[in-house]
C-alpha cells in the first residue's frame, strides 16, 4: 500500500529541512516546503556532525601516518619466520 507523497509530508511529522541540508538529492519540495524525504527531523541528524543520509556531503578521513622503527620492525620480521 503506497502512500500518497503529499499525505505522507502534510500530516505534521515530517519537519522541514535545515541550511545544511541544502544540495541533497533526498529533499523533496512541496508547496514552497522543502522536506527530507528520508528522516523525519533533519536538524536532529546535523546536531552531531554530518547526516549520514546526505548524499552531497561526505566525512572527512583522516589519514595518519605512523612511524615505525627500522630495527624494531626488523626484529619482529625475524621472530615471525
Amino acid at each position: 500500500m503506497a502512500i500518497d507523497t503529499a499525505a505522507k509530508f502534510k500530516n505534521g511529522l515530517f519537519l522541514a529541512v535545515v541550511e545544511q541540508c541544502e544540495g541533497c538529492e533526498r529533499i523533496v519540495a512541496l508547496e514552497e516546503t522543502k522536506y527530507c524525504d528520508t528522516y523525519t527531523n533533519p536538524a536532529a541528524k546535523w546536531r552531531l556532525g554530518i547526516c549520514n543520509f546526505a548524499t552531497h556531503a561526505k566525512p572527512e578521513v583522516e589519514v595518519a601516518t605512523v612511524r615505525i622503527n627500522p630495527l624494531k620492525a626488523a626484529k619482529r620480521a625475524s621472530k615471525r619466520k
